[in-house]
């Protein structure tokens, strides 16, 4: 196990984003076709940009499919959609890699059901993508709380079948405190800080969240950005208020260790130094400790969201990684 810390810095996006064109996304991905998750696609016709997966019990998983080479396959934050991974998949798809995201159950495209939101289920889902796709030597790359399900999925369903590992912000090991994690978060945290405000005024919470803690943007003298706000309240909103809500216990709960353990392909454990939503004492220098190949790099002052404001840096970071032998 190695460890070495990055300390960088850069700058957040610039103003610029409205959110004109939802209704007409969501109608086009929800009339696409639904293909059983255990039929591969011929080879000669993966080239789709979008498509539906239905799961074994019966869920649409909206995904994204993008260019050729190897895979890299991207698992999105809380309450966020595939969308959140534009900057990186526009990216990775120039380099000549192929690129695949989707949105997970209960958020964005993707069925709003009322049950299943669990990592169980979040990792299973993850995998009828994966098998339908037919995807090998696949690049998994988490933010926050897709980290936790990459994770889960790597441990539970990723024999023979992935490279490398990724986590950017992730839950890993375990957010909450308990007897066995004693310096994690208290329950009443996620109670008072997430549940109660979803409940009560669901689009006022994303607004907030979007405008504070994730990009950091309550910091003093943080350049804001009213498009990634914009974007970002525009994907919570697309998904279901009960996926949200249930899915507070997924990240805040799980508890990652064995997981975590299992693994043994490389994986880089990234993480921002102010990072308001998942700090990273609690998260990304326990999950290092227990990975069998990991590597820790941490981003001086960056925030939760900076995949978003210094998407160059780790972008950069990214291609360096994958790139790499062992």
């Amino acid at each position: 196990m190695t460890e070495s810390e990055t300390f960088q810095a850069g700058g957040p996006l610039r103003r610029d984003v409205l959110m004109l064109g939802v209704s007409a996304t969501v109608a086009a991905a929800l009339s696409a076709p639904a293909v059983a998750a255990t039929t591969p696609i011929p080879a000669n016709q993966r080239r789709q940009e979008m498509g539906m997966v239905k799961t074994k019990d019966g869920v649409e998983i909206f995904y994204k499919d993008w260019g050729s080479g190897q895979p890299i396959m991207f698992h999105h934050g809380w309450p966020l959609s595939s969308d959140d991974w534009d900057a990186q998949m526009l990216f990775f798809v120039n380099k000549g890699f192929r690129v695949i995201a989707h949105d997970r159950r209960g958020h964005g495209r993707s069925s709003q059901v009322s049950d299943g939101h669990d990592m169980d289920h979040y990792a299973a889902d993850a995998a009828a993508v994966v098998e339908h796709l037919d995807l090998r030597n696949v690049v998994h790359i988490g933010h926050s709380t897709g980290g936790g399900e990459a994770t889960h999925y790597v441990a539970k369903h990723g024999k023979g079948r992935v490279s490398k590992l990724v986590l950017i912000g992730a839950v890993p090991p375990i957010m909450l405190k308990t007897p066995s994690n004693p310096n994690g978060l208290p329950i009443e945290l996620f109670n008072d800080s997430f549940r109660a405000p979803l409940a009560a005024n669901r689009a006022q919470f994303y607004l907030d969240v979007a405008s504070g803690p994730f990009y950091g943007f309550n910091r003093p003298g943080t350049k804001i950005s009213q498009g990634a706000i914009d974007n970002w309240w525009r994907q919570g909103m697309m998904g279901g208020a009960k996926a949200h809500y249930d899915g507070i216990k997924a990240f805040s709960e799980t508890d990652f260790t064995d997981d975590l353990k299992a693994i043994d392909v490389p994986t880089l454990v990234m993480h921002g130094s102010d990072d308001q939503v998942v700090p990273i004492d609690n998260s990304a220098r326990l999950s290092v400790k227990l990975l069998k190949n990991g590597t820790l790099k941490v981003y001086d002052g960056f925030p939760h969201g900076m995949c978003t404001t210094h998407a160059d840096v780790i972008n950069a970071d990214l291609l360096s990684f994958i790139q790499s032998t062992g």
